[in-house]
């Protein structure tokens, strides 16, 4: 449930408290706020997350990579991007629009540039469960009209105040994009359970307890309080919320499993479909 209101924030010590915060690393136009090494390891199910912005300059290109016992989410607030997958899709991912790729046992894809001009968005990893993380992979894409909004929320993932997202979550979990107008407040109170609770600010500053900058990822307290957001300015970021996920990141090079059995299986068919790629010549 949340609301968005331009009273008084209510009582402090029914909210939650930030207790870390970080501004990743910049690599050129990606910035890495979140790594399974890092901060993957407090917010798994959530394990990953880059912001990209290529500020209007040529974007660039990914060759065709792997994952398994994953899922990403790409999420584009501005622009758009190119993709390819193994589960033959390819085209263009416009303003608005988010992809769903579950790896499971394994798939290959590809992405960057798309049109000219300005690009900015989210890319999001979440690890999956053990009964989908060798499973069949699957690639969704959908625009922006077809995503389910409540209030200022775009719901991407999960069920927030009776909208549901564009697809299945793998676990209970939700994941939003807030845009909010300079003066607006918003307040997210996160489902039963879900302990798990970040931010990551795209553009604008906002305040909860305490000023969130552009860029910046928080982390909040663990519990199940609600958060309250005032944007500063107008202002977008997504935030997160999940059971935790109770397994261990088994991590290869771009793969997350729950075991040294399942991350073993996945390489293992993420060689087979290379091996397919380059006999075919797609790779």
């Amino acid at each position: 449930m949340s609301t968005t209101e331009r009273g008084p924030f209510a009582q402090a010590q029914r909210l939650r408290a930030i207790i870390h915060r970080s501004r990743g690393s910049n690599h050129g136009a990606i910035t890495r706020l979140m790594s399974p090494g890092d901060l993957g390891q407090v917010l798994k199910p959530f394990v990953f997350l880059d912001a990209f912005d290529n500020g209007g300059k040529p974007f660039p290109t990914f060759g065709m990579h792997p994952h398994s016992g994953l899922a990403t989410l790409t999420y584009v607030l501005e622009g758009s991007v190119s993709y390819r997958d193994t589960n033959a899709a390819s085209g263009f991912l416009r303003e608005g629009g988010i992809e769903w790729m579950r790896a499971g046992r394994g798939a290959w894809h590809s992405g960057g540039a798309g049109d000219p001009g300005v690009t900015r968005g989210f890319q999001l990893w979440v690890a999956l469960p053990p009964n989908l993380e060798l499973g069949p992979s699957l690639s969704i894409y959908k625009s922006a009209h077809e995503i389910g909004e409540a209030g200022p929320a775009r719901v991407l993932l999960g069920e927030h105040e009776g909208v549901q997202g564009p697809f299945a979550a793998p676990a209970s979990m939700n994941y939003l994009a807030v845009s909010l107008r300079a003066g607006q407040r918003w307040r997210y109170e996160p489902p039963a359970n879900h302990s798990i609770l970040w931010l990551a600010t795209a553009k604008g500053s906002i305040r909860t307890l305490e000023a969130v900058q552009p860029g910046e990822i928080v982390v909040f307290e663990y519990g199940d309080r609600a958060v309250d957001i005032v944007a500063s300015e107008d202002a977008e970021f997504v935030i997160g919320s999940a059971v935790p996920h109770p397994h261990d990141l088994v991590l290869g090079y771009y793969s997350v499993h729950t075991s040294e059995g399942a991350l073993a299986a996945g390489e293992t068919h993420i060689r087979q479909l290379r091996e397919a790629l380059v006999a075919s010549g797609r790779f």
